[in-house]
């Protein structure tokens, strides 16, 4: 059974400086830096840092916020959507869907290149659809493709707020 995560321990094993954690203690196999430092983790191949602490893995942006909020909230969001990039400045707390707004986009529509609009069945119009609360919303359709993309930013702003992802 692994001990529980306390600010203590976290303290007493890693160190915070600019986005990166670093152990206090060497560890076995670590490769140790050229100006002294053993970093904590590794890029988990999802461009996420993780580590292993006390028997657990841990995401280091759970560890960062909670060195320094001294809590860990369910759902932790990269402001600028770089999953490596854990300065504390750059992490917030968010709900899942909150997190899920400001995700990379995979949604890119091939056919228009923007994201939340989509060419209509007869290719005449752009229709501009977004995500609010798991559920597809129709915003409307547009005979031009530089209208919709505004309309779908705007909409965006409007029901996802400060997590809104227009790129």
């Amino acid at each position: 059974m692994s001990e529980q995560l306390t600010l203590e321990k976290v303290n007493e094993h890693l160190e915070y400086r600019d986005g990166k954690l670093f152990w206090k203690i060497p560890r076995k196999g670590l490769n140790k830096l050229p100006n002294g430092d053993y970093p904590a983790g590794w890029d988990n191949g999802e461009g996420y840092i993780k580590l292993s602490f006390l028997d657990k893995t841990y995401y280091a942006h759970h560890i960062v916020f909670f060195i320094h909020h001294g809590r860990l909230p369910i759902s932790i969001d990269h402001i600028d959507g770089n999953r490596s990039n854990n300065k504390i400045e750059n992490l917030r707390e968010a709900t899942l869907q909150q997190n899920n707004c400001n995700k990379r986009i995979n949604n890119i529509n091939k056919k228009s290149n923007v994201r939340g609009v989509h060419p209509s069945s007869n290719g005449k119009k752009w229709l501009v659809r977004i995500s609010v609360n798991k559920k597809s919303i129709h915003i409307g359709s547009f005979e031009d493709l530089e209208l919709a993309d505004l309309v779908a930013q705007e909409a965006r702003n409007k029901y996802h707020g400060n997590f809104a992802r227009h790129f």
